[in-house]
């Protein structure tokens, strides 16, 4: 049965957080709030947790999850060749809601999908996430619906479509947008954004030829996960 916590109330929140992160340690399925979006996560490093998010939402392992972190150090440990504008777009946006596509550190012995050797990573701007985070390490988080349907923007929403695949919900009230993130690729020699979302492209490429680089002409299609 679903557990729900409300992260207003003191004493709810501190119990909600220990059962989410026992949930995440598991390999089961949280809801939780973000800057953006609500989100579903899992531990990023269990395999059979990834692809019970997928299968929750319907969605295939050509579309892997983004990952979550806590600090913008810890981007070091799961991405590698990192472009100096990119670490210029985390000091600028980190935490928000900006989303950076990097190569993946080689070391690293997880299973997201069909990455490509590459992974998504973003520090939210919601202390509900932050403090869960701090207590799970990087959690593999997409957006909280079944694939094809808006992304929730309150936990009742989240409820009425994943239902019973998940553990734990962590009600943070109704998200601040109702845009997903920004998706920038950061693998190639010029940034390139995947996904249009909360930060405009305009606005990217503005704070970006003040680091000394710009956008690439925008795509209109990807395999990327509709991360928060």
């Amino acid at each position: 049965m679903t557990q729900r916590y409300d992260l207003a109330d003191d004493e709810s929140r501190e119990e909600g957080l220990a059962a989410a992160t026992g949930a995440v340690r598991r390999g089961q399925l949280v809801v939780l709030p973000t800057d953006t979006v609500y989100g579903l996560g899992v531990d990023a490093f269990d395999a059979d947790g990834v692809q019970r998010l997928l299968d929750a939402k319907g969605r295939g392992r050509d579309m892997p999850p983004p990952v979550l972190i806590s600090t913008a150090t810890t981007l070091d440990a799961l991405a590698s060749e990192v472009p100096g504008w990119a670490r210029g777009l985390m000091d600028h946006y980190w935490p928000g809601p900006l989303t950076l596509v990097c190569h993946q550190q080689s070391s690293l012995r997880w299973d997201l999908g069909e990455t490509r050797g590459t992974v998504a990573v973003r520090m939210p701007d919601d202390r509900g996430a932050l403090d869960l985070l701090g207590r799970t390490g990087p959690l593999a988080v997409s957006s909280a619906n079944l694939s094809g349907q808006p992304a929730a923007t309150t936990a009742d929403e989240a409820v009425a479509m994943l239902g019973e695949a998940v553990e734990v919900v962590l009600d943070g009230g109704p998200s601040r947008g109702s845009l997903a993130s920004t998706i920038v690729d950061c693998t190639g020699a010029v940034p390139r954004v995947l996904r249009e979302g909360a930060i405009s492209a305009t606005e990217l490429d503005e704070v970006l030829r003040g680091l000394g680089s710009g956008l690439e002409e925008p795509e209109t299609e990807d395999g990327t996960d509709q991360g928060a």
